[in-house]
């Protein structure tokens, strides 16, 4: 990803955002800074925003985020009536990367369309290098916290109910 790219995202972020529609803006207004291929981590606990996030890039993209459902049980949802397309997957229920894999996780991490993954962490050695990686944080009931990077390798991102 070119530094030009990174370096506007680092202006954005960190970020509070205090309700669901400022949480997907903020996803509308990170990926129309994106180029088509782009992978986005998505790292936090249940409810702290990733999936509306999600619904923001699609909005971003030209899509409906009424279309956007948290892929928990589906794993990948493909999305492909926006100006790219949009694949988000969702690793919570993945035990290993290689479910992924099996999914054709690289035909997608490395086609034309936006790349969203909630639960990353569950996947990480399959990422690209220029992952675009974010963390969602619980700060207030209706606010989140979203920053830029990956969370510390000590940090487990296995799910809590």
């Amino acid at each position: 990803m070119p530094e030009t790219t990174r370096s506007t995202i680092q202006d954005l972020l960190p970020q509070t955002t205090d309700s669901v529609e400022a949480t997907m803006a903020l996803g509308a207004r990170i990926v129309n800074m994106l180029a088509p291929g782009a992978v986005l981590a998505l790292y936090g606990d249940l409810g702290s925003g990733k999936t509306h996030f999600a619904k923001g890039v699609a909005r971003g993209l030209g899509l409906r985020p009424a279309e956007v459902r948290s892929p928990t049980f589906t794993i990948l949802s493909v999305h492909e009536e926006g100006k790219h397309p949009l694949y988000h997957f969702d690793a919570y229920r993945v035990q290993t990367p290689d479910e992924f894999v099996e999914l054709g996780f690289e035909t997608y991490v490395h086609g034309e369309g936006i790349t969203c993954i909630e639960w990353a962490g569950r996947v990480a050695p399959l990422l690209p290098p220029d992952t675009v990686h974010l963390q969602f944080h619980h700060v207030a009931p209706s606010r989140r916290r979203v920053t830029l990077g990956a969370p510390d390798a000590s940090d487990d991102e296995t799910p809590q109910a």
